[in-house]
């Protein structure tokens, strides 16, 4: 798994590559809270490079987004490959992220609101 990260336009953008399962969730929540802590509270998480998203993955994304609302912020998802846009329709999520075929859109989103 690899984790990186930049910001665009004020918005955090991590980009995870590898398997986001029970072996290496705790990265990527340890990287969000991290981000977090520093009082960034508009992320974008890029899984481009996600090919396979278990329920350990799925716990991570949702309570770093209600974290993230509770603070006034938000976190979107963008790139999603078909098998894990499907584990997130699949588990409902679909209804609790914003999510966007590009980064781009995804940053952008948080000057249109």
């Amino acid at each position: 798994m690899e984790i990186t990260q930049k910001t665009k336009n004020g918005v955090e953008i991590i980009f995870i590559t590898g398997r986001l399962d029970a072996y290496n969730s705790n990265l990527v929540e340890k990287k969000l809270n991290e981000i977090i802590d520093c009082g960034k509270i508009n992320i974008v998480a890029d899984l481009a490079g996600v090919e396979y998203i278990s329920s350990s993955g799925l716990r991570v994304m949702l309570s770093s987004l209600k974290r993230l609302n509770k603070l006034g912020g938000a976190l979107k998802l963008c790139s999603l490959q078909p098998y894990v846009g499907e584990v997130f329709e699949i588990a409902g999520f679909t209804q609790l992220f914003e999510i966007y075929e590009e980064s781009t859109d995804a940053v952008s989103s948080f000057s249109d609101n």
